[in-house]
């Protein structure tokens, strides 16, 4: 007799016996208690109904801990494990960084080339970008990202190479001389792997297969060029809710900045190529772990596609990422033979802080000789609140709106526009440590000893801004600043118009920005694209024009077309 149904569930049982375990290809060579100390860390993100995380740690040329916690998908109970293929965000551009150097390699290109050679449709702004400035994010160009949100795009929208490369040809100004200043940029290494794919005559992802991926032995490693494409065992990306998780979407179709997928397994193989290369030679990889100099020579802590900056006083070579709900991270302490590789799938989840924390439980033999031959400097004892006081009020951060400096019982903390409180730490009477931050901030005084600027000191830049002069918003004329405004390089409008006696900001994609005056024809802007709008007037004293700017874009215009 036919029994389907039986035959059926066979078959199923069958195929579901023969799934390995992937559980099973974690790894541990490490004791039992830093095992324990390291699951510790990752205890909230290892349960069944959350996403979670994926870590390996490379020692002495081997993978000597790898696990997954969590899950990859929440629709399915699927779990993560070190065979989990993750989108990695930004660490993406080493990749791109060592494609350019494989092609100069062959003789094919040279770093310091002008791009209009290879992308003449990038305008002509009267200054040379070369490959390298792009590189190492001193080109001065405009970031697609903050561009895109300006322009009204959400970042869950489909944004492919074509998308990008229009919006930089439209692009009038930089942000700065090239050369000049460090401000991160995405757009250049999408710019580099067009270069790529222009000179070899194949996609970046083709190429990087070819002459990268393969060579290593990095089978589930790939650039994510198309939106559609199915990749096996991959991990989604979720965001907190207070129901739980929501799906955060990623439905980009663009590399070079981004997009590449890979494995903690497989990006320990790219490790490994750093000391002992199988790819390009050990001129290459000096090359592209040298520091950067700006144009006077000075050096910002970043390098070819990566950031060099010390930890607990070991030297690191580094680079994280974040798209949608990933947070990656990748450290590398060369003279230790070590490296930490974190993925996680959880936009909650801090990535670098939490790397460097399983580093500090690994290493903890090797920090703790270091720390006792280089004591560092210890927190002041006596600074009482009537002391602290001296620090609160708000200070202007270029292109960057306002920062404030508050009090609360815990001391005195620090607020960046549009962002949460940071409790500070006193290390001397003008110098604090930023909790939870790899950054600390000095006060300065004038002649008066009177508190009048600050400096922001972070492992790759300088932040500078000066305390902010009282200013009556209600002396401000609303109705001056109201009309429509349009930019030539976004191809985008915006009404601005007083709502409850606000000024603000309506676009037809892009959510209300409420405008806040701080001082004579400047504002505020509630979203972190529209942190600083400044108006312009003509000579008959009415407003022809605004430029915005948010950090990483400068002086946008927007042009005054209608009331």
């Amino acid at each position: 007799m036919n029994y389907p149904r039986l035959n059926y569930i066979i078959a199923f049982l069958l195929a579901f016996l023969a799934i390995p375990n992937l559980q099973a290809q974690s790894i541990s060579k490490i004791n039992s208690q830093k095992e324990a100390r390291i699951d510790s860390i990752f205890s909230q993100w290892n349960k069944p109904d959350t996403p979670g995380a994926t870590l390996a740690l490379v020692h002495n040329g081997e993978v000597v801990f790898s696990k997954g916690y969590g899950n990859a998908n929440l629709e399915y109970s699927i779990p993560n494990t070190p065979s989990t293929v993750f989108h990695i965000a930004s660490i993406s551009k080493q990749f791109t960084v060592f494609a350019v150097l494989l092609l100069e390699k062959d003789g094919l290109i040279n770093l310091d080339d002008d791009i209009r050679k290879y992308i003449p449709e990038v305008p002509d702004f009267g200054h040379t970008i070369t490959l390298r400035h792009l590189a190492n994010h001193t080109s001065g160009l405009r970031d697609q990202w903050n561009l895109l949100t300006m322009a009204g795009w959400r970042m869950d929208d489909v944004i492919t190479k074509e998308h990008v490369m229009k919006l930089v040809s439209k692009q009038k100004e930089l942000n700065f001389e090239p050369g000049e200043e460090y401000v991160y940029c995405n757009t250049g290494f999408t710019l580099l792997a067009e270069v790529v794919e222009r000179v070899s005559g194949k996609t970046f992802a083709q190429f990087t297969a070819e002459r990268i991926f393969k060579p290593l032995g990095m089978k589930s490693t790939l650039f994510y060029d198309d939106h559609e494409r199915i990749v096996k065992n991959r991990a989604y990306s979720y965001k907190p809710h207070p129901e739980g998780f929501k799906k955060s979407v990623l439905s980009y179709a663009n590399v070079g900045a981004t997009s590449l997928f890979t494995t903690v397994e497989d990006l320990s193989l790219w490790v490994l190529n750093f000391k002992n290369p199988k790819v390009g030679d050990k001129a290459l990889i000096e090359k592209m772990n040298t520091e950067a100099t700006l144009n006077n020579g000075e050096k910002f802590g970043g390098a070819l596609g990566q950031m060099v900056n010390p930890h607990n006083g070991l030297f690191q070579i580094h680079h994280g990422g974040a798209d949608a709900g990933f947070r990656t991270y990748l450290g590398r302490f060369p003279e230790e033979d070590f490296a930490v590789i974190v993925f996680s799938n959880d936009a909650s989840f801090v990535s670098q802080r939490t790397a460097l924390q399983v580093t500090d439980i690994y290493l903890e033999e090797t920090i703790a000789q270091q720390q006792a031959e280089n004591p560092s400097q210890q927190e002041n004892p006596d600074m009482d609140n009537q002391k602290l006081e001296r620090f609160v009020g708000e200070y202007e951060l270029e292109n960057m709106g306002i920062f404030t400096v508050g009090q609360d019982k815990n001391g005195i903390y620090a607020r960046p526009a549009g962002l949460g409180r940071s409790h500070l730490r006193a290390l001397s009477e003008m110098e604090f440590k930023v909790e939870g931050e790899d950054a600390t901030i000095r006060f300065i005084a004038d002649g008066n000893n009177e508190i009048s600027r600050l400096e922001i000191q972070q492992p790759n830049k300088v932040l500078k801004a000066s305390r902010r002069l009282d200013f009556d918003p209600k002396s401000v004329i609303l109705k001056d600043f109201t009309g429509t405004f349009y930019s030539e390089e976004l191809s985008t409008e915006y009404q601005l118009t007083i709502v409850d006696n606000q000024l603000v900001a309506k676009h037809a994609r892009n959510s209300d920005i409420v405008l806040k005056p701080i001082k004579k024809d400047t504002f505020e802007g509630d979203k972190f694209f529209f942190r600083e709008v400044v108006f312009t007037r003509d000579v008959n004293n009415q407003i022809k024009e605004y430029k915005v700017s948010n950090g990483r874009v400068r002086n946008l215009k927007f042009n005054k077309v209608g009331n």
